[in-house]
């Protein structure tokens, strides 16, 4: 069941979902508004000395923190929500592109998913489709958080590889067994 903005404020208020720093604003009718942060993260091709990215090798990634940044045509980059997130046990979320974001040829991703018992700033692929550069500003909405309550709390809330990241974190397959 996703949850209506009702919802979403009474357990904002109840602190058993931490979504920080808020704005009122933020707040909508089925989601909740998550603005963009100002910590990126570039592939970088001079330190992934193979010329190709694997599954169980780990990626050499730039670091770039900025207010703006501009994202070249057909263009990869990591970044983060400005918004720390708590999902309680028993809830779950996905993460959204907005739809005048997406109007503008860039797609937002996450994996799609946050489980049940995560803590953290949220990562997100950004992707530029569009022919022309397009400039990303810190503060700005750039996806929405979709909470669920799910049928029964998790036996094993989140725990991974991801808990706790307050930047853009690179992909850790590597890591998977």
């Amino acid at each position: 069941m996703i949850l209506s903005d009702k919802k979403i404020k009474s357990l904002l208020q109840q602190n058993e979902l931490v979504i920080e720093p808020l704005t009122v604003q933020s707040i909508q009718p089925a989601s909740i508004d998550c603005r963009l942060g100002s910590h990126y993260l570039l592939v970088d091709e001079n330190q992934n000395k193979e010329g190709v990215l694997s599954f169980d090798k780990q990626i050499k990634y730039r670091e770039i923190t900025s207010d703006s940044i501009i994202l070249p045509p057909k263009s990869f980059i990591l970044a983060t929500t400005h918004e720390y997130i708590h999902i309680p046990n028993g809830y779950s979320a996905f993460v959204e592109g907005r739809s005048s974001i997406g109007r503008m040829g860039l797609f937002i991703q996450n994996a799609g998913w946050v489980d049940s018992g995560f803590k953290g700033n949220i990562t997100l692929e950004l992707y530029n489709a569009n022919s022309l550069p397009i400039r990303l500003t810190a503060g700005k909405r750039i996806c929405q958080l979709v909470i669920c309550q799910m049928d029964q709390p998790s036996e094993n809330p989140y725990k991974g590889k991801y808990q706790g990241q307050t930047q853009s974190v690179g992909s850790r397959v590597y890591l998977d067994n």
